[in-house]
């Protein structure tokens, strides 16, 4: 039989400790292909720059000074937990097995959490907001393509949509610039708490030790011009539209961003990973019966989470 003393609590939490960050190593998170980290020192983040691109103009005269349109995109971070409860008796009795893995998996949940947080956004962003009060995924967002200002909005759609197509959506994203086109917001990173003073209210009243992580995060959605979401047949030609479409992404004043050329993620379900795979590795395709080279062959990276809904 166990002491429980001080001497037996510290080695307990110092082995959890490292079981924990044992299975962190095991993770392998994916969020960061799609998803800028910015850090967070408030209960929540405005971004009001998003919308606007860096561009230049000859400089003739006094510089010509942009007006910002500040919008009110913000993301307030959340509380997130997970929680382990050691019985006394299990210390006493040297009965700890069990506990070692629960902490490596625990671990191991830490390290891919951001991944279930950020893969859903994809699907939710037909159906939720983005900084310019559109859908993130949607068919009209506004852009005032008029070189000084003025004139009506051109539209711009980042959805390709087959009202026939009943399977999975898929998407097409830009991850070449410093913004890739999801954020995840990190106001506290996991940190390994314990409550094992022998003297603590729950070890009289219920016999237990607790054990647990905690972070301060949230996810939201960066320029929906990185981005295409797709709900129809992942083929090649298919890809090619999602292309072309990103490709014709204008700033405000009609300029070129220069998107869809290079740092080209596909991220798609289990579903559709062969497909997306034998794509971009084959070196021939058919094309309507007749085989011929592939130009898409090692043009993007394909990415397929086990979050993605």
């Amino acid at each position: 039989m166990a002491i429980v003393n001080a001497a037996t609590l510290t080695a307990l939490r110092t082995g959890f400790k490292k079981n924990f960050e044992d299975g962190k190593v095991k993770g392998e998170p994916m969020f960061n292909t799609v998803a800028t980290t910015i850090p967070s020192t408030t209960k929540s983040n405005t971004y009001g720059w998003l919308g606007q691109w860096p561009g230049f103009r000859e400089w003739i005269g006094d510089r010509v000074l942009k007006s910002i349109k500040e919008h009110a995109y913000a993301i307030t971070n959340n509380d997130f937990e997970s929680s382990v409860a050691v019985d006394r008796n299990d210390i006493e009795d040297d009965n700890l097995g069990v506990y070692g893995p629960m902490m490596n998996e625990m671990g191991y949940a830490a390290s891919v959490f951001p991944d279930e947080l950020v893969f859903p956004m994809l699907g939710a962003g037909f159906t939720t907001p983005c900084y310019d009060g559109q859908y993130f995924f949607d068919t009209d967002h506004p852009v005032n393509t008029e070189v000084d200002g003025s004139g009506s909005e051109d539209s711009f759609s980042n959805a390709i949509i087959d009202g026939a197509y009943t399977g999975d959506a898929w998407y097409l994203l830009d991850t070449s610039r410093s913004l890739k086109p999801l954020i995840f917001q990190e106001r506290k990173g996991m940190q390994f708490v314990a409550m094992d003073s022998p003297t603590d209210e729950q070890v009289f009243l219920n016999k237990t030790f607790r054990y647990g992580v905690d972070c301060r995060c949230n996810v939201g959605y960066g320029f929906w011009q990185m981005a295409i979401g797709v709900k129809k047949e992942l083929n090649y030609t298919t890809i090619w539209e999602a292309i072309n479409q990103m490709r014709s992404f204008k700033a405000d004043g009609g300029r070129p961003l220069g998107l869809g050329k290079r740092g080209l993620t596909l991220v798609v379900p289990a579903s559709l990973q062969k497909a997306a795979e034998q794509i971009n590795n084959r070196e021939f395709i058919d094309d309507g019966g007749t085989t011929v080279s592939n130009e898409l062959r090692n043009r993007f990276t394909v990415v397929s989470p086990d979050y993605l809904v």
